[in-house]
């Protein structure tokens, strides 16, 4: 297989997770993989190609510990981190925002800081999906992110995860990177 592009999609494994905020990289993935994802128990993710040598890959290591998945997998195929996109929830962007760019801190992220980490590296590009709300101020924010989208949320959910994969196409297509604010009507 040669892999020009690795595509991440954060989240944590298992049914008591799947619709989740957190799983926003793993929701994203699955409206973008065209066949099936399969386990690959090499780099503990599941694995699925996709077009123009890129691969989706679904770290099953939980949130927190995606880096080791991340790094196993560039080694192997020689992935430089700038051709490492990684799609994750974050809770200082409003639901209805996803903003791309790449580099820059983790702000607290487990599973970005996890990939920083081993890489030993920034410089990787990110589509962040906002999943912040107002219930986010009356409660922890690890247990905010671990809760499932509301109904309302739910309701424009499958938009959001549209415009991702349209930004991710735009973008293997075209090769811009640049920095940008999208947002559902």
């Amino acid at each position: 297989m040669k892999v020009k592009t690795l595509i991440v999609g954060l989240g944590n494994p298992g049914a008591k997770y799947e619709k989740t905020r957190h799983n926003a990289g793993f929701l994203v993935l699955d409206a973008l993989c065209e066949n099936e994802f399969k386990p690959e128990k090499k780099f503990n993710a599941e694995i699925c190609e996709h077009e123009d040598s890129a691969v989706l890959m679904k770290p099953q290591t939980f949130m927190n510990l995606s880096g080791e998945a991340v790094k196993s997998f560039a080694d192997y195929y020689k992935v430089a981190p700038e051709n490492i996109w990684v799609i994750h929830d974050d809770v200082d962007i409003p639901f209805g925002e996803v903003r791309v760019r790449e580099g820059g801190s983790s702000a607290g992220h487990k599973g970005i800081d996890s990939i920083i980490n081993h890489l030993g590296t920034q410089d990787f590009l990110r589509l962040r999906v906002g999943v912040k709300n107002e219930m986010l101020e009356k409660i922890e924010t690890e247990d905010f992110v671990l809760q499932r989208f509301s109904k309302d949320e739910e309701g424009k959910l499958q938009e959001i995860i549209d415009l991702c994969v349209k930004e991710i196409r735009e973008i293997l297509k075209s090769g811009d990177k640049e920095p940008k604010t999208l947002k559902i009507e």
